[in-house]
């Protein structure tokens, strides 16, 4: 059975698996729910059950940090991708994690986020306009690069700080590394990886020096602040990973979500109708996308003791493999999974994790997708798709590489 699920998982690759990636995530939650996979190295899961189980965990399955790393990868330092993901928050536990997403939490509050939204309404106008002059005489224009991308930055680079300018370097670079979380990685990208990961680094150690000589009102500045009262400052090293980390989850992300969520709303007509008819539903819009069909599909912990997952031992050390995208389709906590309905009323999905490692930037993902969601609604109501969609070659980070639209 675990040869024919790995069969399976390696499936999600082909441009099949590309395309629609679910039928392959049923297969598994009913055959093979748990499984010792060759592919990942370790136990994959597939029911929503399991899966939040796990996340829910942190004791017994914590995140695979540089000391796991060390024990099981020797030789990981020279991967400077995986260096780079090892100090960053999502990849840190107890009590490093917990110190870090304390002092983080501090300056990115849910008010930050609140006092954000009219900069993320003023950014959606910027590039709904430029959509809309780009498709006034029905020309078909791609929306990945032209809206998503564009969006994502202008809101993540308005809150920590980094210009318009340095936008499509950047991208480029978090699209290189983001490549680092699909197993099926070819060995000859990985130098390409690497050295994004090190010019990555190389700018927001940039950033920093320029906003520790001249503070401004980002992020950034915040963060590096000593705060009054004598309260427990963040070092530079902290400050520079969570920008490493706030940055590439802030918009590749969320881009990747509202690119499946806009193609998802298109090829159902009769929802985005619902949405066109009644803009108040972007919210529960936003929410159906990300358990529908979330860019997010993969992530690990690693059994700190020996451990029972509905029946199976998990020996201590062994990697468990979270497949969130199988669980938010799993009919044994969402009715009827496979239908996509913005008016579904049935709790939210693990898109943004759960437990110790939720999602920091949950809150201004949903507020940037449900603005987009209302204002398309609004102003596009007979918008549709205007060539073929193209998915990005990665399973793990799904999303679109090209959408074309016309109105």
């Amino acid at each position: 059975m675990s040869a024919a699920a790995d069969k399976a998982l390696l499936s999600l690759s082909t441009p099949t698996g590309l395309a629609d990636p679910y039928p392959v995530y049923a297969k598994l939650r009913e055959e093979a729910p748990i499984f010792r996979s060759e592919v990942f190295g370790g136990w994959v899961l597939s029911r929503f059950a399991d899966c939040q189980a796990v996340l829910a965990d942190g004791e017994t399955f914590p995140v695979l940090d540089a000391q796991w790393r060390d024990r099981h990868t020797p030789g990981w330092r020279d991967n400077a991708a995986m260096a780079l993901f090892a100090d960053l928050l999502p990849w840190k536990n107890p009590p490093e994690h917990t110190r870090e997403r304390r002092l983080l939490v501090r300056d990115f509050t849910v008010r930050r986020v609140q006092e954000l939204e009219p900069a993320v309404r003023r950014a959606t106008d910027r590039v709904l306009d430029r959509f809309a002059d780009a498709t006034v005489n029905g020309s078909v224009v791609e929306f990945v690069g032209t809206v998503l991308y564009p969006l994502g930055m202008a809101v993540i680079g308005d809150l920590v700080g980094v210009p318009e300018t340095d936008h499509d370097r950047l991208r480029r670079v978090t699209d290189l590394i983001g490549k680092q979380v699909d197993p099926a990685m070819s060995s000859g990208l990985r130098a390409e990886v690497d050295a994004a990961a090190v010019e990555y680094r190389a700018y927001f150690t940039e950033l920093i020096a320029l906003r520790r000589a001249k503070p401004g009102a980002d992020l950034t500045s915040a963060l590096l602040a000593r705060p009054a009262g004598g309260t427990e400052p963040m070092s530079e090293d902290e400050v520079l990973n969570a920008l490493l980390v706030l940055f590439g989850g802030g918009y590749e992300t969320t881009a990747g979500a509202l690119g499946n969520g806009v193609h998802a709303l298109l090829t159902h007509p009769n929802q985005f109708a619902l949405l066109a008819g009644d803009p108040a539903l972007a919210a529960a819009a936003a929410e159906e996308i990300l358990r529908w069909d979330g860019a997010a599909q993969v992530s690990q912990r690693a059994a700190a003791r020996p451990a029972v997952l509905d029946g199976r031992e998990i020996p201590a050390d062994d990697v468990v493999v979270i497949l969130a995208g199988a669980a938010n389709r799993d009919p044994a906590r969402f009715a009827d999974p496979d239908r996509f309905d913005i008016t579904r009323d049935g709790g939210r999905g693990l898109f943004f994790g759960h437990g110790l490692h939720l999602c920091l930037g949950a809150a201004l993902a949903r507020l940037e997708m449900t603005v987009l969601l209302e204002q398309l609604g609004k102003r596009f109501p007979a918008l549709r798709i205007g060539g073929e969609a193209v998915r990005r070659p990665n399973p793990a980070l799904r999303g679109m590489a090209a959408l074309p639209l016309t109105r």
